[in-house]
């Protein structure tokens, strides 16, 4: 039998912490050694990451992109990491096709480079880098709606054995993430509300596909969600994973990453 796509949105985590080790990562790292168990294996895989925006969508096209360390004040290890995944140019080319036909401009890049929200979750789930990858970038105005209509342009795609993978975080409030002091009591809460809406939202039986549509794109109606973020760049590869299935997810993760709650879905025939 023909292996079909997959869909699935995670939580990178913080920079490079993931492959450092990082105590309060370690949710997350088992998450991402074990879901591949969980999927089949793909033969290419299309990456949208919170760390590209571009006014276009752009398309990585270059046969074996480089690494770009896009983060600061690390250990000096994490700026000699390697992940030696292949490109993909006639996937790229593909995308490039698929989206123009529903009159989304698209570029291809040859030039440009995985950035951390593609190798450092791809590094623990897939360490041999053998599967190529492409990645997508997202629009620098952040609207939902366009997203998912990216996501939907895509949904051909599912009849082949590729593994569409939004990497981004459920929660990213940055001041929260990176402050020394403890998460106070109000924070946990705001926090757990926003993903829980979340949670019901993707995964729940209540909504029809329409109207979960419609919440996601009016996400910032949701409880505490400007709290959760400020700026929704994390949140939208979400959207992305949403417009290609455009039904309810599996929840493969819902733990705690830097002692906030997050949250990863499956879409899965």
């Amino acid at each position: 039998m023909k292996k079909k796509g997959t869909v699935l949105f995670i939580p990178h985590g913080g920079g490079p912490l993931p492959i450092l080790g990082d105590p309060r990562h370690q949710e997350l790292i088992k998450f991402l050694e074990k879901i591949k168990t969980k999927i089949n294996k793909p033969s290419s895989i299309i990456i949208v990451s919170a760390h590209w925006e571009e006014e276009e969508v752009k398309i990585t096209s270059g046969e074996k992109p480089s690494l770009i360390y896009d983060y600061s004040g690390f250990p000096e290890e994490t700026y000699k990491i390697i992940y030696p995944a292949a490109g993909n140019p006639e996937l790229a080319n593909k995308i490039k096709i698929l989206l123009n036909a529903q009159n989304i401009n698209s570029k291809l890049d040859t030039e440009r480079g995985f950035d951390h929200g593609v190798f450092i979750p791809l590094k623990i789930m897939y360490p041999d880098a053998s599967i190529p990858c492409v990645q997508i970038s997202l629009l620098n105005n952040l609207d939902p709606k366009k997203h998912i209509e990216i996501g939907k342009a895509l949904t051909s795609l599912m009849d082949e054995n590729i593994l569409i993978l939004g990497s981004g975080m459920s929660f990213h409030n940055l001041k929260i993430l990176l402050s020394s002091s403890e998460s106070t009591e109000s924070d946990n809460v705001k926090n757990k509300e926003f993903d829980d809406w979340l949670v019901d939202v993707c995964t729940g039986d209540k909504l029809n596909n329409i109207e979960r549509e419609k919440k996601l794109s009016e996400w910032t109606k949701a409880p505490s969600a400007r709290f959760c973020h400020p700026r929704e760049e994390h949140l939208i590869p979400l959207h992305v994973c949403y417009g290609v299935k455009c039904e309810k997810a599996d929840l493969v993760f819902n733990g705690n990453i830097i002692d906030k709650k997050a949250s990863a879905f499956l879409w899965q025939n």
